[in-house]
Order: C-alpha cells, then structure tokens, then sequence
C-alpha cells in the first residue's frame, strides 16, 4: 500500500528508482484538489499535460492549449502537491520557432508555476533545443514514441515502433536526447519490445505511457484511469467508475431542487430573533 509523500520527491530519487528497479507512478494532474489526493496517495510524479486540451478544455487535440493556461493549472497542481517531482508540459507553438524561444518560455514556466522539470515533444530537429535548456539548468523530459501535437503528421493517434525502422529511429532518438542532456525520457505507445530496447539503449530514467512493463515507471491520464471518458487508450487500466457516482449526484441535487427539498432549513442561515421580528415587520411581506 502507497503511503503518503510526506518529503520532497526529487529527480536524483527517480534516477536511484532506475537503478534500483524500483518502479514510479506518474499521473497527468490539472487542479488544486486533486493533486492534494494524489499526493496523499503516494503518487510521487505529477504531469500537468497539454491533454488538459482534451479532458479539461474539450478540445479534440491537444493543440489549441495556450502557454498560460498551462503555467496557471501546473501553479495550482504545485500548491497541492509540493512534495511530488512536478513536470510540466510545454504545449504546441512554444519551442517549435526557436531554441532561444523555447527557453524563453521554459524559464517562464518554471519560475510561474514552480514545476521542477519541463516535457517537450521531440524529433530529431530537437536536439539543439534539449541541449540549450539543459545548459541553462532546465531539466526536460524528452517525449519520444507517439507524439499528440504532431498528429498532423501522423495522420492519427496510432502507435508508434511497428517496424523494424520504426523502432531504431525510436532508439536512436531516445539515445539523442540523452547524448543532447536530457534527464528523463518519456515513451508513448510503443510495442514493449521497443520500451525494452529504449531502456536498454539509455541510461536515464524511462517513463511509459503504453510502452510495455520494462521502462521504469507509467503515466496514463487519470481521467481515463477514473473511468471518466468515453474512449480511452488500451493500456489504461480503468481501476475507477467515477463517472456514474457524480451523474447520480448531479441529477439527485438537480431533483432536489426541482421538488422543493433543497434549500431546507438546515442550510439556511439564520438572523438573530430580535433582529428577524423587526425585519420582517417592516418588510412588506409582514404586512400582508
């Protein structure tokens, strides 16, 4: 059973945890409340992702999230859970123009928001901007594997490694951003036998998102884990129905209301008696 973080979870114990062989649980978290729960929980790394575009927001792609929304939800995730290793992620349009650019808003979310370490999505044109952000003291995690803010390219979510030159180019890429400094990598939808070969081909921790049981730990959305939304990735347990306990709440405050049950008097304040019999007396309704 998980106990809860009850000191600071750093990037040096999540590089003990790889050699160790002790696996991490990572969740993507938006909001105050419930990175609390996460922490008290024992979740010892937090993602605030530009899947906030999806779950939060009700965008179709992770696209459309601004740089400012998401400096102003990872604030709020740090507040509730400053005991987690925090990592933000840097959304479409905020490092694509320029290294100089990227490290530009790199700092700023870090210094708003107090995230510990910074996610970007990478291809190989990236290596120039891994390695000006780790010169300048940013620890980033390099996203390699399926790439959400590329589905253009992509032409979908699919998952990434199916062929042999599929799966060396995701080595080979992996193998890059760390030569360029990069202290973590994260690895989405890929056979396992490709998240086996990316920990092999490295030496800096490995985060799977659906990419096998050898990478040092998971992270998956937690709306998805919660049973929240109506299409979910495969390799997302659902250990959660979330969804049909708050529709039942909803609907019974919405009937609550409706048959004149709620206000009752016991969520009404009350006026003092002295104070109530004047006021009533002078109001027109007392006159009646």
């Amino acid at each position: 059973m998980s106990q809860a973080l009850t000191k600071r979870f750093t990037l040096n114990d999540l590089r003990a945890a790889r050699r160790s062989g002790h696996k991490v649980a990572m969740l993507t978290c938006y909001d105050y409340l419930n990175a609390q729960l996460m922490q008290e929980a024992g979740v010892p790394l937090l993602l605030v992702g530009d899947s906030a575009a999806n779950v939060i927001l009700g965008y179709p792609t992770t696209l459309p999230i601004s740089l400012h929304f998401l400096i102003e939800i990872t604030s709020a995730v740090r507040r509730g859970a400053p005991n987690c290793l925090l990592i933000a992620d840097m959304p479409f349009g905020s490092y694509q123009v320029s290294p100089q650019q990227g490290l530009r808003n790199a700092l700023r979310m870090m210094k708003l928001s107090g995230c510990d370490c910074i996610k970007l999505e990478v291809a190989q044109g990236h290596a120039q901007q891994v390695q000006t952000l780790a010169d300048a003291g940013v620890a980033v995690m390099a996203h390699v594997g399926l790439r959400p803010q590329a589905v253009g390219i992509l032409g979908g979510y699919r998952y990434q490694g199916r062929t042999v030159d599929e799966a060396e180019q995701i080595v080979a890429l992996a193998r890059q951003m760390e030569s360029a400094g990069a202290a973590a990598l994260l690895l989405e939808a890929v056979p396992p036998e490709v998240g086996r070969a990316v920990v092999d081909a490295t030496g800096i921790p490995v985060i799977g998102c659906g990419a096998g049981p050898a990478c040092h730990g998971s992270v998956v959305v937690s709306q998805d884990l919660l049973g929240m939304t109506a299409h979910r990735p495969r390799f997302v347990p659902v250990l959660a129905d979330m969804a049909t306990p708050l529709r039942t709440a909803y609907g019974q405050y919405a009937d609550q209301i409706v048959a004149g049950a709620y206000p009752a008097p016991e969520h009404q304040y009350e006026m003092p008696r002295e104070e109530k019999e004047k006021f009533v007396g002078k109001s027109p309704a007392g006159h009646q």
